[in-house]
């Protein structure tokens, strides 16, 4: 009989970690990637049943690889902290894992919540972001520390599940700002290893239009208020990113390092 590892990425997720655990109860393994948090999340995840593992964290490309070398199973469902798997979902992975004829990686859609209601627009739905069923040795990452790049080691096309999970991506509007800050640090950091080096014009350019092609080009207008605040954090997110790389190519990554006029 096939069997199924559930591995989980957090990282003081204290609030949503119980919610995620809880929605992957029936898998046969469940392991949450922790990077030391500094809250109950470990506690939590194992007063749930699953098996913690520590990782140092390095980047996102390198936790996910880590974490797949944790799973002891031949087939490997990756959920996110602020996700949750349906029934539908449960029961469509069971039916893939248990079939000879089984594709070897799915990607699969995901219903965002915020802000009471489905964000339909934007870019949220569906919603994909790697295959997140996969045999285990089907998918490797490279070692980006945020947009994590991956390769499907593969001779068949990926399948796609037709059953949603549902992800609730932002608690409050508190975290909108956090993620901003931290994804567009772990992205300059990217950038500047890669040996780009934009200017503040680009930076202004390239988050107006993350804003404008989220907002207008894939209709998140639609969505209301919500739509507007995803929009405003998406060009934040991304104007940030290209403004502290230019900063770190300029030696100004600490706006302490200057020498003050005497008077």
């Amino acid at each position: 009989m096939a069997k199924l590892s559930v591995y989980i990425i957090a990282f003081n997720e204290q609030d949503k970690i119980l919610d995620a655990v809880q929605s992957v109860a029936w898998a046969d393994e469940i392991i949450v990637a922790d990077s030391f948090s500094t809250d109950r999340t470990a506690a939590i995840a194992q007063d749930l049943g699953a098996r913690v593992v520590q990782i140092p964290f390095k980047g996102f490309g390198d936790l996910r690889n880590q974490a797949i070398s944790a799973c002891t199973h031949d087939w490997i469902f990756s959920l996110d902290a602020d996700e949750r798997c349906t029934k539908a979902a449960r029961e469509e992975i069971s039916r893939i894992i248990h079939d000879p004829e089984s594709k070897d990686a799915y990607y699969v859609p995901r219903r965002n919540y915020f802000m009471g209601k489905w964000i339909r627009h934007g870019g949220f739905y569906p919603d994909f972001r790697q295959p997140q069923v996969f045999r285990k040795g089907a998918l490797r990452f490279e070692n980006d520390a945020v947009h994590e790049r991956y390769e499907v080691i593969s001779q068949q096309p990926c399948g796609t599940l037709k059953s949603f999970i549902h992800q609730i991506p932002f608690k409050n509007l508190e975290e909108i700002i956090h993620k901003a800050n931290r994804y567009s640090t772990l992205g300059a950091q990217k950038m500047y290893a890669a040996g780009k080096k934009p200017g503040m014009a680009s930076a202004l350019l390239h988050g107006v239009w993350a804003a404008f092609s989220l907002y207008v080009l894939k209709l998140g207008f639609l969505d209301g208020w919500p739509g507007v605040i995803i929009a405003l954090g998406n060009f934040e997110g991304t104007f940030y990113k290209y403004a502290k790389c230019h900063l770190q190519s300029k030696n100004l990554a600490s706006f302490l390092d200057t020498d003050l006029p005497e008077n």
